[in-house]
């Protein structure tokens, strides 16, 4: 995500999904600029639920208008 508020703000998204808890992680644990998102998936988890959170998350991303993969980040000058 790469944005503490914005992965607060998705995290925050998704809990309207039943079901679907994602905590973001934000600093001390990560440096600012690499924030992201903890999805933890185990073996109770079906493909049908992975195909649920895979949908959410993409809403999520649209809903929220964040980058996806592969996207270019440019940083600011100071």
């Amino acid at each position: 995500v790469r944005d503490a508020e914005r992965g607060t703000a998705a995290a925050h998204h998704l809990l309207a999904h039943p079901g679907i808890y994602i905590p973001p992680i934000n600093l001390p644990p990560v440096p600012r600029g690499t924030e992201r998102l903890r999805i933890t998936p185990s073996p109770f988890h079906g493909a049908a639920q992975i195909e649920r959170l895979a949908a959410a998350l993409s809403e999520t991303w649209e809903a929220l208008d964040l980058p996806r993969a592969g996207t270019v980040f440019v940083e600011a000058a100071e």
